[in-house]
């Protein structure tokens, strides 16, 4: 017999629906209830170990169907698949259904005989009967339309109309925000741009939102119908007011220099200016691997759904591994741009519009997914504005992601063995991600704009870029010397000798003004009134360390070991790691160096490490915890630690400390490494420091205690922001929530320094707070002994250290945590 499965975030909801649906059939089909927490003060929510044990209770040859409520209750049924075996999970079938009436028509259906598959058909088509008494012809979703969404009449509609202030409307990263904070509310909201005089569209859907063509000055309606409508409006009204956390006063584009390249030259090429500078060198083509679909016909439509499902969520982990390293390489400010990439993969709508057409048309997934894409793609290359056009790309990056998983290619590699200069037909915002500085020098495609995604990626790297040019640069051949400069828009195919002379002085004349203000970020950070901080750097390879080293950074406070298990199918060994930590600490030469043992878990699961998965990670077996539940492992990583600390100024950071136990727990592990390595003769700094992440709050309330144990601490305010605040950075619904600059997470600060400093010890700070020059006034003031940011912020973060005094840096601190949230905190610095 078919077993049915209810998965509800309310416990009492789940049960009133399993007794309406018994009662249809005398209790003749199974029927299992998983909803709810166990936690009394707040007990919605959904539990994807009670959904297994659910499905475990009415499993059957004959499959079980689950079905949903909403939200939260979808990812849990789907983890809960990933415990059963790979046998019984082929015949489990998670159903977008409606809860009740859904339920209901299942288990006629099943008590009838039905198969699976009529089973789920039954449940599907439960709202028809309804939907014909209202007299509704079509219920069936659309991507373009909003004529399917229905409002609860009993439910008043609230709305509020804004004019838009950011200087480049509503493009990616403020529109992501906007989705983000309408998909926090239950009220389903909608949103009309009465400029351009468009019909309204789904608040929660990433493609509507961006695809309404919102620029500068354009007037929106938006309407919230729920019973939070009021919380909704004012909490996106907040996102407008505050510009979405924009400047309007800068841009990120190419600084106007005084060098000229003049007349047409032999072999000259013309182009679109995209990021300055000048490269010469041989060039190399990259091309990624072409993607072939064919559409087929396809009689388990399930399977398809769930093969699209697994791929997009494969390509959600690696958008979040991508968007980790974008951080480091460029910055959150630009690594913003991938939060876009991860709700295109959570629109409902995109989502809907797939499902839709595997189901009805019976289809395979890539051809679903593939066009599904590209009407979104069309509708954005539809638009007027031709800023928004280019957010076409970012679709086609996802959408290719997904793909290239559905079919089973592998990522292509740019692996380079010299400096080059890349040509290629275009380079989308991974790919440009990716690119090492020190080995693509230039870029020179024969599309995209200097606007795009990728273009102010190259330019937060430093990589000059032409774009636009003529195809005849595809055919030349790998190793032809090529120029090109950024600032012209200009590229010279095996240059004449005056014209590489030209350019090779300007080049020089570039690289003079880039040494002059690295001279300056060699030199100490002092406060005028004569208070040196030190000033390190967050890196996660070797050629992070050489960059820093080449910026001016005087350490490095933050080694993620995480990029050494990425990438591969076992964890690496000790010898591995040992040549990589010797590598860095020689590129470092005297500078110290401060390791980060591993911290796997909450936004970095690396699957060959056997995490099992847990409805809420960021609170589960991560960091320290993981590595004192897996001895083994957390040895290996010390003992190559330990032997490249020899001759080097390397210390031990731990991650996720939450109590004094788990310090003791690691010092022990580590004490047995030492004693083991000493029987046999291997030599260690035997006075190696050793300090903690202070990132946990139940940290800072221990600060006094633990600082009696450690050498030193380093605040990691991305992760103690969200756990202050109560909310997942890495979420895009309420990542907003999480902000730095907030009081509350500021008296954490400087909570923490003080019981640092009462206890003889140096505390630094090593989160994306760091690198925000509008903090370091407050940073300073709150008495940080060193600061650790991305290499590329380290000149600025100097020079604004230099311009202080720690008076009045104490004095707005001061001032600073008596505020009420962060914008005041913004407020009050740039009012100084």
């Amino acid at each position: 017999m078919i077993g049915i499965v209810i998965v509800s975030h309310s416990k009492q909801l789940a049960l009133g629906v399993r007794e309406l649906a018994a009662q249809m059939v005398q209790g003749k089909v199974p029927l299992a209830v998983a909803a709810g927490i166990e936690d009394p003060e707040n007990p919605l929510g959904t539990d994807p170990i009670q959904v297994y044990e659910a499905i475990a209770s009415v499993f059957s040859d004959d499959g079980v169907l689950v079905l949903m409520d909403l939200g939260s209750a979808l990812m849990s049924a789907e983890m809960a698949l990933e415990f059963l075996p790979e046998t019984q999970q082929q015949k489990v079938y998670l159903c977008e259904a409606p809860l009740v009436e859904g339920a209901i028509a299942a288990v006629v259906a099943a008590a009838a005989g039905r198969d699976i598959q009529q089973v789920i058909a039954e449940a599907r088509g439960a709202l028809v009967a309804k939907a014909t008494q209202l007299g509704i012809a079509d219920i069936s979703p659309s991507f373009v339309s909003s004529d399917s969404l229905t409002t609860n009449a009993e439910l008043p509609t609230k709305q509020i109309q804004l004019i838009v202030s950011n200087r480049l409307g509503l493009h990616a990263r403020p529109a992501s925000q906007f989705v983000a904070t309408a998909a926090r509310f239950q009220s389903q909201i909608q949103v009309r741009n009465l400029t351009r005089n468009t019909g309204l569209i789904r608040g929660d859907s990433i493609n509507q939102v961006t695809t309404l063509g919102v620029r500068q000055g354009h007037e929106l309606l938006i309407t919230a119908t729920g019973p939070d409508a009021d919380e909704a409006l004012a909490a996106l009204q907040a996102l407008f007011a505050t510009n979405f956390g924009e400047d309007n006063t800068t841009l990120n584009s190419p600084p106007v220099f005084q060098h000229q390249i003049t007349p047409p030259t032999h072999g000259e090429l013309s182009g679109i200016a995209a990021s300055p500078g000048v490269a010469i060198a041989p060039v190399v083509h990259y091309q990624p691997t072409p993607i072939t679909i064919t559409q087929c016909h396809v009689e388990d439509v399930e399977t398809e759904w769930q093969r699209l499902q697994t791929a997009i969520h494969t390509a959600q982990r690696e958008i979040q591994a991508v968007f980790s390293q974008a951080s480091i390489q460029i910055g959150d400010a630009e690594a913003a741009i991938f939060d876009a990439h991860l709700l295109f993969l959570e629109d409902p709508v995109l989502l809907e519009a797939a499902h839709q057409r595997i189901l009805e048309h019976h289809i395979n997934a890539e051809a679903a997914w593939q066009a599904v894409v590209d009407e979104v793609a069309t509708s954005y290359h539809t638009l007027e504005d031709s800023y928004l056009q280019e957010r076409a790309d970012d679709v086609i990056d996802v959408g290719q992601r997904v793909l290239r998983l559905l079919v089973g290619n592998a990522p292509t590699e740019l692996n380079l063995s010299k400096p080059a200069i890349l040509v290629a037909t275009d380079l989308t915002p991974s790919d440009t991600a990716g690119l090492d500085p020190t080995k693509v020098l230039g870029i020179c495609t024969t599309s995209g704009s200097a606007t795009s995604h990728s273009a102010i990626i190259a330019r937060t790297l430093g990589i000059p870029a032409v774009l636009g040019i003529g195809a005849e640069v595809l055919h030349l051949e790998d190793g032809t010397l090529m120029a090109l400069d950024g600032e012209s828009g200009k590229a010279w195919v095996e240059p004449e000798p005056d014209t590489l002379g030209v350019l090779e002085a300007k080049r020089e004349a570039w690289q003079t003004s880039q040494q002059q203000a690295l001279a300056i970020a060699h030199q100490p950070a002092i406060t005028r009134d004569g208070q040196q901080v030190r000033i390190f750097a967050n890196i996660g390879s070797v050629a992070d360390a050489q960059v820093a080293v080449a910026g001016g950074a005087e350490g490095v406070g933050l080694l993620r070991t995480e990029f050494l298990y990425l990438d591969r199918t076992n964890a690496p060994t000790e010898d591995e790691q040992l040549a990589v930590y010797q590598a860095i600490a020689q590129t470092l030469d005297t500078r110290a160096l401060i390791i980060r043992t591993l911290d796997v878990g909450g936004d970095k699961p690396l699957s060959y490490l056997k995490v099992a998965p847990e409805a809420n990670p960021f609170l589960g077996s991560r960091g320290i915890r993981y590595c004192l539940d897996h001895p083994d492992l957390f040895k290996t990583q010390l003992r190559a630690i330990l032997r490249a600390s020899f001759g080097h100024q390397i210390k031990i950071m731990l991650p996720m400390i939450a109590s004094v136990t788990e310090v003791h727990a690691a010092k022990t592990i580590l004490g047995e490494v030492q004693t083991e390595l000493s029987q046999v003769g291997i030599p260690f700094d035997a006075a190696m420091e050793v300090g903690i992440m202070v990132e946990v709050p139940s940290a800072v309330v221990l600060a006094d205690r633990l600082a009696t144990k450690v050498d030193f601490f380093s605040i990691g305010t991305n992760d103690l922001s969200q756990y202050i605040m109560a909310g997942d950075r890495t979420n895009p619904r309420v990542a907003n929530l999480v902000d730095a600059l907030h009081p509350a997470v500021l008296r954490m600060v400087q909570q923490t320094v003080q019981a640092a400093h009462a206890a003889g010890i140096w505390v630094g700070l090593c989160g994306e707070l760091a690198a925000d020059p509008l903090a370091t006034l407050i940073l300073l003031g709150l008495g940080l002994d060193e600061l650790s940011v991305n290499p590329q912020a380290i000149p600025i973060i100097k020079q604004t250290i230099a311009q202080l005094t720690v008076v009045e840096a104490q004095a707005i601190a001061a001032l600073a945590l008596q505020q009420d949230s962060a914008d005041q905190v913004r407020g009050l610095i740039l009012n100084q």
